[in-house]
C-alpha cells in the first residue's frame, strides 16, 4: 500500500486513563525511563503515538509473535498480522483476549477504542472495527514502539521453558 499524508484516528494520541494499579508490573516513571528508549516511553507509558510508516514493524512480515515492550507478555501473533496501508502494524486479534484491554477514548472529536497491555499497561494502540470481515472484522492498530518481536522458534522455546518452570513450581507445592 502507499503511504498517505492524512491524519488517520490511528496517529492520535489517546486520553485515556488506564488504572494501572490493577497491573502487576509495576515501576516508576524513573524506573520505566531506565528500561525504555525514549520513544517507548512515550508511546507505551504516556500513550503517545509513532510516525506511520517511519516504525519497526509496519512493514515487519517475519514469522514469530510480538510481545509488549514493558513485559513478557506475548500480545499478537505475526499469523494475525495484515496490511492495512495505515502505516502501523495492524492485526486481527490478540493472542490471548485477556491480555489486552480496552477503553473508550473520545478526545479529539471522536470514538475510538484504546488498547493496552493489561498486564504491565503499556499503551498499545486502538481497535477498529474496519478490519477483514473474514478475520472477524477488527483491526488492532498497534505503535511498534510498544512492541518487541520474537522470532517463532525462539518463542517455542520460551513457551516450553514458561511451561517447565510452571510444572516445576506446581510440582513444589
Amino acid at each position: 500500500m502507499k503511504p498517505t499524508t492524512a491524519q488517520s484516528a490511528c496517529g492520535l494520541p489517546s486520553h485515556v486513563i488506564i488504572d494501572l494499579t490493577k497491573t502487576s508490573v509495576q515501576r516508576t516513571d524513573t524506573e520505566w525511563r531506565a528500561l525504555l528508549t525514549p520513544l517507548q516511553f512515550k508511546v507505551a507509558r504516556k500513550q503517545g503515538t509513532e510516525p506511520p510508516f517511519q516504525n519497526e514493524f509496519w512493514h515487519h512480515h517475519a514469522d514469530g509473535v510480538y510481545f509488549s515492550v514493558c513485559s513478557d507478555t506475548p500480545l499478537f501473533d505475526s499469523r494475525d498480522k495484515f496490511d492495512s496501508g495505515t502505516g502501523w502494524p495492524s492485526f486481527t486479534r490478540p493472542i490471548e483476549p485477556a491480555f489486552v484491554g480496552e477503553h473508550v477514548d473520545t478526545s479529539h472529536g471522536m470514538r475510538r477504542v484504546e488498547v493496552h497491555c493489561n498486564v504491565d499497561g503499556a499503551h498499545l494502540g486502538h481497535v477498529f472495527p474496519d478490519g477483514p470481515s473474514d478475520r472477524g472484522g477488527l483491526r488492532y492498530c498497534i505503535n511498534s514502539a510498544s512492541l518487541r518481536f520474537m522470532p517463532r522458534a525462539e518463542y517455542e522455546a520460551w513457551v516450553k521453558k514458561q511451561n517447565a518452570q510452571r510444572s516445576t513450581s506446581n510440582a513444589e507445592r
